[in-house]
C-alpha cells in the first residue's frame, strides 16, 4: 500500500497555484480544518480544491474539544492577572477570552483549571456562572487564536458541534468522501458521523485518554485512524506518546485499517527551509510504526513553503521504501559496517510493523485483549 501524504490547506496554501503545485509534488488528500474554517467560508474553498485538483478532500470535524476565540495579536497573559472567560463572542485580549462550545461554562467550578495552548498559559477558576468565569492566572504565556484548551476536571461534551452538522451536510452535498471525527471518544461517536455521513470514509482520530481506552470499539466502527500527537500530549504525560502512537499503530493494523500520524512532523519548515535531522528521524521512525500516511498540518497551513515541504517528506517516504527493499551499506562500505542484521527494514528482530503489519489480514487480531493492557498496561494517567 502506497504511504500516503495528507496536506493541510490553510493561508499559506490556500489558492489554485499552490494547490495544483501540491498535488504535482505528492499530495494523496487535502485536509480542511474546520476549527481553523468559517462555515460561511467552507463552501467556497470546497469549491476552489475541488477547482485545483482532482485529489480527494476530507472535511475535518471540529469535534469534542475546547478552544478559545479570536484573540489579538500578541496577547500575553502573567502570572497573577485576572480574567473572565466569556461564551460572548469576543476579540480576546488579556482581560477576556471566548471560549466555545458554550456548554464547558455548565461544568466549570472554582478550583477548575484551564490550560490554553501547548505552551500558552494556565489559568484556575475562582468563580463561574452559566456563561462565564472569572479567573486567576498561574502560569503565564501566550495565547493565540483558535487555539485547544484542556479542561480539568475534563467537562461533558457532544461529539459534534452545531457547526460540524452543518459542514458535514454541506461537504456532502459537494461531493465530500472523506471525514475525519475529531477527539473520538467512543464507538458510539463514530456510529453518529456514520448516521450523518452514509457512505463517507470516515477517519476517527485517536487524541485523547477517553479515545485510547476505547480504542479498540473506535477502530472497529471506523475507516482510518489517525493519531494527533499534539492533542493526545495535553492528556497523556509527553514521554508516553511515542509509545501510545506505536501501540495504537500495531492496533490499527491488526484490525486492517490505515493509520495516519499528525503533529510535529516537519515543524521546524513552518520557519526554516530544511527540517532538523530529529525530525527525519522522527519521521523514519514513524514510518517503521507500520503508518500508511503522514499529516502535514502547521506546515503546509502556515509554513514558509508548503510546496518544498512536501517535496521533503516524499523524499522521505522514497528514502524509506527503497531502505526496506536494499541493503543501505553494502555498496561502498566495508563488511564490518554491514554486521547489524541488516538496515531498516529488519532492525527489528522481532519483524518490524512494516512488514508485519500493513497488509496483515484482521484474522490475525487477538480480539480479546483490551486496550487497556497495551504496551505493558497504560500508565495511570490515562488509564484512570
Amino acid at each position: 500500500m502506497k504511504i500516503q501524504i495528507l496536506c493541510t490547506l490553510g493561508p499559506a496554501s490556500l489558492s489554485a497555484e499552490i494547490i495544483e503545485q501540491l498535488d504535482e509534488s505528492g499530495v494523496d488528500l487535502f485536509r480542511i480544518n474546520l476549527s481553523h474554517t468559517p462555515l460561511e467560508a467552507l463552501e467556497q474553498c470546497i469549491r476552489l480544491v475541488q477547482s485545483a485538483s482532482a485529489k480527494p478532500l476530507c472535511l475535518d470535524l471540529e469535534g469534542a474539544q475546547v478552544r478559545c476565540g479570536p484573540i489579538a495579536p500578541g496577547v500575553d497573559l502573567r502570572k497573577g492577572d485576572r480574567v473572565r472567560l466569556t461564551a460572548t463572542p469576543v476579540e480576546g485580549n488579556a482581560a477576556e477570552l471566548t471560549l466555545w462550545p458554550r456548554s464547558v461554562f455548565g461544568d466549570l467550578r472554582e478550583g477548575s483549571l484551564v490550560s490554553i495552548d501547548f505552551d500558552g498559559a494556565q489559568l484556575r477558576v475562582r468563580q463561574a456562572g452559566e456563561d462565564h468565569a472569572e479567573a486567576v492566572v498561574l502560569d503565564g504565556g501566550r495565547v493565540r487564536s483558535h487555539k485547544g484548551v484542556v479542561v480539568d476536571p475534563a467537562p461533558t461534551l457532544p461529539a459534534l458541534t452545531d457547526k460540524d452538522r452543518a459542514a458535514i451536510a454541506l461537504s456532502t452535498a459537494s461531493g465530500i468522501k472523506h471525514v475525519a471525527l475529531s477527539f473520538a471518544s467512543s464507538a458510539a461517536d463514530v456510529d453518529l458521523v456514520r448516521s450523518l455521513a452514509p457512505g463517507a470514509h470516515l477517519i476517527a482520530k485517536i487524541e485523547s485518554s477517553a479515545g485510547v481506552r476505547n480504542m479498540d470499539g473506535i477502530i472497529d466502527r471506523s475507516d482510518a485512524v489517525l493519531i494527533d500527537r499534539g492533542d493526545l500530549s495535553r492528556e497523556v504525560p509527553l514521554e508516553y506518546v511515542p509509545f501510545y502512537q506505536k501501540a495504537i499503530a500495531r492496533r490499527a493494523n491488526r484490525w486492517s485499517r490505515p493509520v495516519y500520524v499528525a503533529t510535529n512532523l516537519l515543524e521546524s519548515m513552518v520557519t526554516s527551509r530544511n527540517p532538523t535531522i530529529a525530525e527525519a528521524n522522527d519521521v523514519a521512525n514513524t514510518l517503521l510504526d507500520g503508518v500508511h500516511g503522514l499529516v502535514l498540518a502547521a506546515e503546509t497551513a502556515i509554513g514558509r513553503d508548503p510546496v518544498g515541504i512536501v517535496r521533503m517528506v516524499s523524499r522521505m517516504i522514497r528514502a524509506f521504501e527503497w531502505s526496506n527493499f536494499a541493503t543501505l551499506l553494502d555498496r561502498d562500505q566495508p563488511a564490518a559496517l554491514l554486521d547489524r542484521d541488516q538496515p531498516a527494514a529488519l532492525l527489528d528482530r522481532d519483524q518490524p510493523a512494516t512488514q508485519l503489519d500493513r497488509d496483515q489480514p484482521a484474522t490475525q487480531l487477538d480480539r480479546d485483549q483490551p486496550a487497556t493492557q497495551l504496551d505493558r498496561d497504560q500508565p495511570e494517567a490515562v488509564a484512570s
